[in-house]
């Protein structure tokens, strides 16, 4: 069954990285070039490409359940992994971009991190199927407030907002949303003959909300930057959060925690996450949106003066 587990992990890392080229290639010619917003949604759900990428990405995610429901965790997020590889090679081929040192670094940066936290937090916390209405209520509260925040910051500074802080933005959503389902899994597991009335409703109704203001995001942070970039802060933001959440308010962190394997999983984290600013800066599908920026902030004063 393992070897099943692995191949569907495989299939999934297939499906993640070709999903998000894409949706990301629809969204920018959807957008033509220009920022997406809520007004130009119609457009992708009418366009094939998106709707393709749309059924990768969801056949993606169902194999990489598949995959952690029938092998441990230490086999299948290494292999999760392979997707930001892929996603970084279709896109620099299909964009005729040459992938510079810095974004190589970067992607390794990521990878590296990511599988080595997950890894080590394997090691040092204890799964914890219960969680506690008062728990429960304080991950939604921090949802609420999460949701809020990055709201405000889309309506207040929208222009000024890069790629990076939408991919961010989705991640973090995505790792209460992955905390919250799981909840939300366990609660029907055990309902048995007892009462609908007794399911977790406004932890659902958490998950709704946050999980479309994220998928909002990952098409803004299409529209922004490289699909290797979304691939990338999904796979190293969202299991942070995750498991930052286990071992802060659900108590899942073992007592007896050596201290080097404590700054060892800090060290990684910041890898991770150094990998994904990295790549939001130097990629050369970033780089080359600069200049274009750049260009255009020259000619706009000409053309005004004329």
């Amino acid at each position: 069954m393992v070897w099943i587990a692995i191949t569907a992990a495989l299939c999934s890392a297939f499906c993640l990285a070709f999903g998000a080229h894409f949706q990301a290639m629809a969204v920018r010619n959807s957008v033509g070039g220009l920022d997406l917003k809520i007004g130009n949604i119609s457009k992708l759900v009418s366009n094939g490409r998106w709707m393709s990428g749309l059924l990768l990405m969801v056949l993606g995610m169902a194999l990489n359940v598949f995959a952690l429901a029938n092998a441990p965790l230490t086999v299948v997020q290494p292999i999760g992994a392979i997707a930001l590889v892929i996603t970084a090679l279709v896109n620099a081929r299909e964009s005729d971009l040459t992938m510079n040192r810095p974004t190589v670094l970067a992607i390794a940066s990521c990878m590296v991190g990511s599988v080595g936290f997950v890894l080590m937090a394997i090691m040092v916390t204890n799964t914890n199927q219960s969680m506690t209405q008062a728990e429960a209520h304080l991950i939604e509260f921090i949802l609420a407030c999460v949701v809020v925040a990055v709201a405000l910051c889309t309506v207040l500074f929208h222009k000024k907002l890069g790629a990076f802080f939408y991919i961010a933005g989705a991640g973090i959503l995505f790792g209460f949303v992955a905390v919250l389902v799981r909840m939300i899994a366990v609660a029907v597991l055990d309902l048995g003959d007892s009462s609908l009335s007794k399911l977790p409703w406004l932890a659902g109704l958490s998950v709704v909300v946050a999980g479309l203001i994220g998928s909002y995001f990952v098409q803004k942070a299409y529209s922004k930057g490289p699909p290797d970039l979304v691939i990338a802060g999904l796979t190293v933001i969202d299991p942070i959060i995750g498991i930052a959440i286990g071992v802060i308010i659900l108590g899942e962190l073992r007592p007896d925690v050596p201290v080097l394997i404590s700054l060892a999983m800090l060290v990684a984290g910041i890898l991770a996450i150094i990998g994904v600013v990295a790549l939001s800066r130097h990629h050369p599908d970033v780089i080359e949106r600069r200049a274009k920026h750049a260009a255009q902030g020259r000619k706009s004063p000409q053309g005004e003066q004329e």
